[in-house]
């Protein structure tokens, strides 16, 4: 769980007004990306809100026309209500006009939204594989990760809002148009109404999105909290240790902190906000009074009076909506600039310019010379100098306490981590030389913290060769390999079977049965170099020993390099490197090493001593 940075206060972060106008470049990007989901309804969209726009201006003018014929026909001799009945007709026609075309405006904004955030999820998705290891696993790349993947519904809503603005742009200009022709002075009383309101909500959006920004890792620490203290994962231990307390008042100390800046922002956001709102309405009683006075002096009708308060009202409501959608699309445009940062981040390619094929056959093996390695941001190394082969066709297995190095040389070979010193040759060649995809795939690993998918059974196991996962056939001999077979004859569903609690009419396993569908994953891949990282942990000593005696048996002839703390296990493999402080102490053969009385001897006899 991340601890609090005390060392800068979240709300420090601050964000200017150079960086919040300039996010706009990526609008043309994002909506380029918008058309791309569904060029039909993008198109749609868009001629639907320039028929919308046209609206508006088109009611208040037919009401004007109405209201003066109403006018003209009370003081009529002979009346004749045809033109006032066709005027009632027209504007019954454009009021039904602007409510389907206004449907057509929401239901294609739907469909548009829908679409585009599952195609941006799957960018995400997408991008997150390309992310090498050592990025992954820092807290930094975590918060850009956190931030792009928060606004996947924030980008469809800054959608429909620049079409909206787009939309209510049209609108505005007809209105400012038609003040113009008949009362140009009222355009400075508008400029009065809206522009104060929109500097004050310009400048707390910024402040709003500053404020999110710098919490990042707050919430992210919330979310945890909400997830550790209220989930069938974690139940049993946060009842047994009695930590219900614990962490909801850690929640609650946290999400009290972020509340009190939030409510700071939100009431001088509204304070300010109601001030210039009182503004911007005696701004508009102003002109209404002055249009009256118009009205009574003869200059205009009362028709004219309708349109023109009318169209003043409208226009200041538009121009506040558009100045507040613009303050909030300069707000989510910065964190449209966070997704697209993201999108841009630039990954790590350990690839040298000119890639090698991988060999068709593994015949010299791996070797790891004068390899030494520290995490980023770490200041010791794990690994130190660190020297030992893998021969082809040959088994080795890693021993040492915990913290001794065990697990980083699986990642080093497997390319997640680059050596900072040092060389890992695959037939004598740098494994940098080859290509990286190619690289990995000739292995079949199971990691101890492998992953319980919510899926079926069946495709628990394919997921170690997802290629083959409609391919019965492999899978059910994966699981006959790996025992897991004995496991899913007891499911309902058999291979068809949901796992996991967390979705309707699933089923959880015990340790013991996950750790068979998880080795049945390493017998779905024909590797040709097997990597077992304490993956049987959860059986007890003699599953363990049978499942390592099957392994042993059905890798027959292939390379495979094997880490658990049960001797009995270990002492199976053709050659056991001892590792203590990142450096290897001792190699060689069970007996060889029993011995040499070594630190592999004490542990052994260590180890023995506790089945006696």
């Amino acid at each position: 769980m991340p601890q609090r940075k005390s060392a800068t206060r979240p709300e420090a972060s601050k964000i200017s007004w150079k960086e919040r106008f300039g996010s706009l470049q990526y609008i043309p990007r994002f909506f380029s990306k918008i058309r791309d989901v569904s060029p039909r309804l993008f198109y749609a969209n868009l001629f639907a809100r320039i028929v919308n726009s046209a609206t508006p201006v088109l009611l208040l003018w037919v009401g004007k026309l109405i209201l003066d014929e109403v006018v003209l026909q009370i003081d009529a001799a002979d009346k004749d209500f045809t033109r006032l009945w066709g005027l009632v007709a027209v504007e019954l026609g454009l009021a039904v006009l602007s409510d389907l075309i206004s449907r057509v405006i929401n239901l294609t904004d739907t469909l548009i939204g829908d679409l585009y955030s599952n195609r941006s999820s799957v960018e995400i998705i997408n991008k997150t594989a390309e992310i090498e290891l050592s990025q992954l696993e820092d807290t930094d790349f975590y918060d850009k990760l956190e931030r792009a993947r928060r606004q996947t519904v924030g980008r469809v809503s800054l959608m429909s809002g620049i079409m909206a603005q787009f939309q209510d742009s049209i609108t505005v200009i007809s209105l400012i148009t038609a003040l113009v022709v008949f009362e140009p002075w009222l355009i400075a009383l508008l400029i009065l109404a809206v522009i104060p309101a929109f500097l004050n909500e310009i400048k707390f959006s910024q402040k709003s999105y500053s404020l999110a920004r710098g919490w990042t890792a707050e919430r992210r620490e919330l979310d945890d909290l909400r997830y550790v203290g209220a989930s069938d994962v974690t139940a049993k231990e946060v009842k047994l240790f009695g930590l219900t307390g614990y962490i909801a008042d850690r929640f609650k100390k946290l999400s009290d902190e972020y509340y009190k800046v939030t409510r700071k922002l939100a009431i001088r956001k509204n304070l300010w906000g109601g001030v210039f709102n009182v503004l911007g309405v005696l701004s508009y009683y102003g002109a209404f009074v002055l249009i009256i006075i118009r009205v009574v002096a003869g200059v205009l009708t009362v028709g004219d009076l309708t349109f023109l308060s009318g169209s003043f009202n409208r226009l200041r409501n538009q121009l506040q909506a558009i100045f507040f959608r613009f303050s909030q699309i300069t707000e989510s445009s910065l964190y449209l600039k966070d997704y697209f940062d993201f999108l841009d981040l630039e990954t790590i390619s350990g690839d040298s310019k000119s890639v090698i094929p991988v060999p068709e056959d593994i015949r010299d093996g791996l070797e790891f010379v004068d390899v030494w390695f520290k995490y980023p941001g770490q200041q010791d190394y794990v690994l130190k100098g660190v020297n030992f082969k893998v021969p082809a066709g040959k088994k080795l297995a890693f021993v040492g306490e915990n913290g001794a190095g065990k697990t980083t040389l699986i990642k080093l070979a497997l390319r997640f981590y680059e050596p900072a010193k040092g060389v890992i040759l695959l037939d004598g060649k740098d494994i940098r030389e080859f290509g990286k995809q190619e690289y990995q795939n000739l292995f079949g690993v199971i990691f101890q913290d492998f992953v319980k998918y919510n899926f079926s059974a069946g495709e628990n196991i394919a997921v170690g060769n997802i290629k083959n996962v409609n391919n019965q056939t492999k899978i059910s001999e994966a699981a006959a390999q790996s025992l897991a077979d004995e496991v899913i004859a007891t499911l309902p569903r058999k291979y068809d079977q949901k796992l996991g609690r967390r979705f309707t009419n699933g089923l959880d396993l015990s340790g013991g049965q996950w750790q068979k569908i998880a080795l049945a994953r390493a017998y779905m891949k024909d590797a040709k170099i097997a990597i077992l990282d304490e993956p049987t942990s959860a059986l007890d000593a003699r599953a363990e020993y049978e499942a390592f005696q099957r392994f042993i048996g059905l890798t027959d002839g292939k390379t495979a390099i094997i880490i658990s703390h049960r001797f009995s296990t270990v002492r199976l493999a053709n050659t056991i490197v001892v590792l203590k402080d990142g450096k290897v102490l001792e190699k060689g053969s069970h007996e060889t090493l029993m011995e040499n009385n070594g630190l592999y001897a004490e542990l052994f006899s260590l180890q023995a001593v506790g089945y006696h």
